[in-house]
């Protein structure tokens, strides 16, 4: 416990806690708590706070809404702890949470507080100093994850309210159409050609499973020596939607370049690395869900780069409100453009096919 948690930091002074008042409230409201509390804040994550705490030689984590004004319906900190919540004892690894604190008058914003899970955490795709065979195996875990989630009962857990049921596409565009216009801070033309082509592309037929929303490499945390995932984090943007939308989202990194995004893994010379290819991770969840191929396929990424792109445009209109929970915002934020023109770069060519 004496040595520093990787990924933290002392506290942002935006970001300060009322240690005070949080160890009164955890005194009431978390299990067996006990001690002097501490706080460190994780560097990793765009949208809610998220700190280190501890107390009485145990370590807590604690996600809150970040301060200043927000876009409508984003970091959803309470629905974040009620699917957490419900996913406790399923297929699918999650951590403990303890409790959820409505009362902004405790740190001056919603959290939750959530159990410490030691472990590791990729936040390169590439997975630098990784062997071949580490990468194969760490790649399939997250294959393998993406299957569970997606073969859950969602109504059985009682999460049958958790969305709205159908049109989960065009509500979706509409979301996120939405959430761009409200950051908008210049014009980016791919962007309004996507809002104006996409509603008429949503493939015919659509299916419903937890949707996840941001399922990627670094929202887990793997076994420390065995290939497996021990938990997925940050389920912030998840809903009941389409689980082939959710699963291209992993899978949109074969389509950027690391200049282009910081997960994406196009170009890379991957003969020996044992990073599979895109045919071969789809062919992997397929297997998995009981599917034969995914129809719509292209579709499904460049709705997903969509999405990225407005998210990427929130994350620069925070920076530059100076409420983004990391210092790289603005870097990332100011991606949306070049993601946008990706998503129609490929829009192009999935009309082409």
């Amino acid at each position: 416990m004496e040595n520093e948690a990787a990924g933290t930091s002392p506290l942002q002074e935006r970001h300060k806690l009322d240690l005070d008042s949080l160890a009164r409230w955890m005194r009431l409201n978390v299990d067996d708590f006990r001690g002097a509390l501490s706080a460190r804040q994780f560097g990793v994550g765009q949208s809610n706070p998220t700190y280190l705490l501890e107390a009485g030689g145990r370590r807590y984590v604690l996600r809150r809404k970040p301060p200043g004004t927000l876009l409508p319906s984003a970091h959803a900190v309470d629905r974040e702890y009620r699917i957490i919540r419900a996913l406790a004892g399923s297929d699918v690894p999650v951590p403990r949470v303890y409790a959820l604190c409505a009362d902004d008058a405790v740190i001056g914003s919603m959290f939750f507080v959530m159990e410490y899970i030691e472990g590791r955490m990729y936040p390169d795709t590439k997975m630098p100093g990784a062997s071949a065979a580490e990468r194969a195996a760490i790649y399939d875990a997250i294959n393998e994850a993406a299957a569970r989630l997606h073969r859950v009962d969602y109504a059985a857990l009682g999460l049958g309210d958790y969305g709205k049921p159908g049109n989960f596409f065009a509500r979706q565009i509409d979301r996120f159409t939405r959430q761009y216009r409200a950051a908008e801070m210049e014009k980016i033309e791919a962007m309004d050609r996507l809002i104006e082509a996409l509603p008429h592309c949503i493939p015919a037929s659509e299916e419903t499973a937890i949707f996840h929303g941001d399922f990627k490499m670094d929202n887990m945390i793997f076994h420390p020596t065995d290939h497996r995932v021990l938990a997925v984090l940050d389920w912030e943007l998840s809903t009941l939607g389409d689980p082939r939308a959710d699963f291209a989202y992993t899978a949109m990194i074969w389509r950027l370049t690391p200049e282009e995004y910081r997960l994406g893994i196009a170009g890379l010379e991957r003969l020996g690395m044992g990073i599979p290819t895109e045919a071969e991770y789809v062919q992997a969840y397929c297997r998995r869900t009981g599917r034969a191929a995914i129809e719509d396929w292209d579709f499904f990424i460049v709705f997903n780069l969509f999405r990225l792109a407005s998210i990427l445009q929130g994350i620069m209109v925070r920076a530059i409100k100076g409420n983004a929970s990391n210092a790289l915002a603005a870097e990332y934020g100011g991606r949306a453009r070049a993601i946008a023109e990706i998503a129609w770069r490929e829009f192009e060519r999935m009309g082409r096919r």
